[in-house]
């Protein structure tokens, strides 16, 4: 397996599959448990869907950092042929 496919799968892991695995066991706690276990599920439901947003708050923020790369390269493009890139 390369390096590539690897880290691929890692991201997945992490983005997606985490988060189910966290929120699906509090699911599970609350569905089988006692009255003390429904809070207890309650959490893990909330640090499954917690997990989830905070990757997605880190990719938008890697994707403005990418868009912020693209507009000042079009902007320096400018600057040396008079003209905005295509």
């Amino acid at each position: 397996m390369t390096r590539e496919r690897l880290t691929s799968w890692l991201l997945v892991g992490i983005r997606y599959v985490l988060p189910a695995v966290v929120t699906i066991a509090g699911i599970v706690v609350m569905a089988l448990g006692s009255e003390t276990d429904v809070e207890g599920g309650a959490s893990l439901v909330g640090t499954g869907l917690a997990i989830y947003l905070l990757n997605w708050l880190l990719r938008l923020g890697v994707a403005s950092h990418r868009e912020r790369e693209a507009e000042q390269a079009a902007r320096d493009y400018f600057s040396q042929h008079g003209r905005w890139p295509r």
